[in-house]
């Protein structure tokens, strides 16, 4: 892959002395976005319209259509508000923490693009409580600039466009990614996600019209504006356009966030994390975050980085999380620490999420211990269809994906623990 084709938009500021600073992002064409939006009076509509022509979708794991999720918003109501997702929690991945320590004006111009194509006046950037020192203080001091400049604020720039932006940190609790288990917390709740429908575009933040979006999706979009639809396009597939970064863990030699085009050979992102570790072979990749299905090495290897080329493997793209592992890994125990990680955080409400990933690690455990059966593999594997689609939020099935995908694959590795 061409070396021009990496980090050119999230990610564009990193090999600039003091990246996270409104002089670097400047540098880059930071706010050149917002400013025409301004000057040409370009209104709210258009702006949905060119993200939804750009093919751009969220960056957060749903993959979905950002401006098709623009257009749900009730337009008649006389409140609207915008929430940034930076409750970055899927175990192996950091994408998002980077660009808030690298790139945070770029999320906070994607805030107030998104603000205004939707006619929020007001947006909160939700940080996971774990991001309370660097990043938290790295976009706290961003978007101080950004105020002082008047890119934020009241009647910017004489325009009668008025938008503040507000930061507001979690703690610690995974399920609070769901996102109206985050709307839950902004208002002072316990995280407890929301029954839908009504989704958050038709009643959200306090009971009000609200849009939701990933961090790398916000920061997707000034370039997006001021560039045009058509660039975005120039790079990644038909269907899955643009850049994504994908945050490469495991058994490599140069672990790290990558932002590729889409469609970009596995092969390839491979090469560009350095290899395996040890000249390993590689065994099992998870491709989207530890809630995906895993897939074999020899089939990953012959895989492109789409949304569409990974579901044709039987995974998601997910957060763009990838996990790889070498021919050593014993994928019993990867899957006990995955189960024990979903138990830890289910937050209780639905009694197939709060007891199925309950059962699932303490079977597990008993596996390893050397204590299991073959009944008991029989009734590991028939519990994710018992959790699958029976709870109000995914974290029920991001429980029993791995579970389900980990037995499919290695099922041999299970069955070498019973004596």
């Amino acid at each position: 892959m061409k070396s021009n084709s990496l980090n050119k938009l999230c990610y564009s500021t990193l090999n600039i002395d003091n990246p996270s600073s409104l002089e670097a992002y400047l540098s880059v064409g930071g706010y050149k976005a917002w400013n025409k939006i301004i000057e040409e009076n370009i209104k709210p509509d258009e702006v949905i319209n060119t993200v939804k022509n750009s093919g751009l979708r969220g960056r957060g794991g749903a993959g979905f259509s950002t401006g098709t999720k623009w257009g749900f918003i009730n337009k008649n109501a006389s409140q609207k508000y915008l929430v940034c997702n930076a409750d970055e929690s899927e175990p192996g991945t950091c994408k998002d923490r980077d660009i808030l320590r690298y790139n945070p004006h770029a999320v906070i111009e994607g805030m107030l693009i998104a603000c205004y194509a939707i006619g929020a006046d007001k947006g909160y950037c939700y940080l996971r409580g774990e991001f309370i020192d660097e990043p938290y203080k790295t976009f706290k001091n961003a978007l101080n600039e950004a105020i002082k400049k008047g890119y934020v604020g009241k009647n910017i720039f004489n325009s009668q466009i008025s938008i503040d932006i507000y930061d507001f940190i979690g703690a610690g609790a995974y399920i609070c990614g769901e996102e109206t288990a985050m709307l839950e917390s902004l208002e002072g709740k316990k995280g407890f996600p929301r029954y839908k429908p009504p989704f958050p575009a038709i009643n959200g933040l306090y009971n009000q019209p609200t849009i939701i979006n990933n961090v790398e999706t916000l920061a997707s979009l000034p370039k997006i504006i001021f560039e045009g639809d058509s660039w975005f396009r120039k790079f990644g597939t038909s269907d899955s356009a643009g850049f994504k970064c994908f945050s490469v863990s495991g058994h490599i030699n140069n672990p790290g966030n990558f932002e590729i085009p889409l469609g970009t050979p596995f092969s390839d992102l491979l090469e560009m994390s350095g290899g395996m570790r040890n000249g390993k072979k590689i065994k099992a990749v998870i491709p989207g975050g530890s809630s995906v299905p895993v897939i074999k090495g020899e089939l990953m290897m012959n895989t492109n980085l789409d949304y569409e080329s990974i579901s044709q493997a039987g995974s998601m793209l997910g957060s763009g999380a990838i996990i790889i592992m070498d021919e050593d890994t014993d994928m019993v125990k990867v899957l006990h620490r995955i189960a024990r990680f979903y138990y830890s955080e289910s937050c209780g409400q639905c009694s197939p999420c709060r007891e199925g990933t309950g059962w699932m690690y303490r079977l597990l455990s008993k596996i390893i211990s050397g204590n299991g059966t073959h009944n008991d593999i029989e009734v590991l594997e028939s519990i994710p269809g018992m959790i699958q689609g029976s709870t109000i939020c995914a974290l029920g099935d991001a429980a029993a994906m791995p579970v389900e995908s980990f037995i499919k694959n290695f099922k041999d590795e299970f069955v070498s623990y019973i004596k």
